[in-house]
């Protein structure tokens, strides 16, 4: 849990960490569409996985991290897996379960080869022609900036939740552990907002 996606960034100078990040951002949109409607087969399933694992190769993202971003949602996807055997058949839920790992690997990697500023600035680019229409720009990269910023700090609550808990020796409950995360959550929203306010944010 304490390794978040969204929250590393490894320094570089591949090709894939110099190109313009509306670039990547577009070619991962494109990659998750095309895989998506058109890969039906386990054979392009495994194809696709491997084409983003090859973009690991070519930015020199080191095993070790690669390997900690990569790992979380196997367990999930594990669990999807057995569920759509059983609905579908091995070869379906081996495409399915290999067209969202596929999808990870490349979201991922456009977090790992861009930092969160010049993605922020590549959605406020792409955005810019709306403002005429009245479309608040600054106020949905605000928002997706925050959102971005605020996962590792959110799974960081539970796991300070979990620890507290197993130092009073108590077991696992959801509603135990769902409360405090949600008051805790609940505060930080309101500081955040609080502190936006007396910024001027939103005006």
């Amino acid at each position: 849990m304490p390794t978040v996606p969204l929250g590393v960034y490894v320094p570089g100078d591949s090709l894939i960490h110099r190109a313009r990040p509306g670039c990547k951002f577009g070619a991962l949109m494109a990659f998750i569409l095309c895989t998506s409607i058109f890969i039906k087969s386990l054979s392009w399933a495994l194809a696709a996985l491997l084409l983003p694992l090859l973009g690991y190769v070519l930015a020199k993202i080191p095993v070790r991290v690669a390997w900690q971003q990569l790992w979380p949602a196997a367990p999930i996807l594990l669990m999807l897996f057995g569920f759509q055997w059983w609905q579908l058949g091995f070869a379906a839920a081996a495409v399915i379960v290999l067209v969202i790992y596929a999808a990870i690997a490349a979201a991922t990697l456009l977090t790992l080869t861009t930092k969160i500023s010049a993605m922020m600035d590549a959605i406020a680019a792409a955005l810019e022609p709306l403002r005429r229409f009245g479309v608040p720009v600054d106020s949905i990269v605000l928002a997706v900036s925050l959102t971005i910023r605020l996962i590792p700090l959110q799974l960081a609550t539970v796991l300070a939740v979990l620890d507290a808990r197993k130092a009073r020796g108590a077991d696992f409950s959801l509603r135990a552990l769902g409360t405090p995360v949600l008051i805790r959550s609940i505060k930080r929203a309101r500081d955040i907002g609080d502190a936006l306010i007396a910024r001027g944010a939103g005006d």
